[in-house]
């Protein structure tokens, strides 16, 4: 079960602004959710020709010389329609009843 520690935390990374009394009713709801994302995992996953699960390989470019820290924000943030600093502004789509 999730704690109300985790669901800040997670806010936090989310960047999602949640008031302390709709702590509890997310901790349920994120419960719920992680039920529902574990039933994928009694998916039947295509097999490979010797009965084996294919085998997982990482698809990622090579390291490189990465960038100055937030060197193309401010270009990426100016073609917002709406923003609250350096982050996109959207509608809220999700009603709590």
């Amino acid at each position: 079960m999730a704690t109300t520690e985790e669901v800040k935390k997670l806010a936090t990374l989310a960047r999602i602004k949640l008031a302390d009394a709709e702590l509890e009713k997310f901790t349920g709801e994120f419960d719920t959710i992680l039920g529902y994302v574990g039933q994928l995992e009694k998916l039947n996953l295509p097999q490979n020709v010797g009965g084996e699960k294919p085998p997982l390989r990482n698809i990622m470019r090579k390291d490189g010389d990465s960038h100055a820290h937030a060197a193309h924000t401010e270009k990426l943030a100016e073609q917002f329609s709406a923003r609250e600093g350096n982050a996109l502004r959207v509608k809220q789509i999700i009603q709590h009843d």
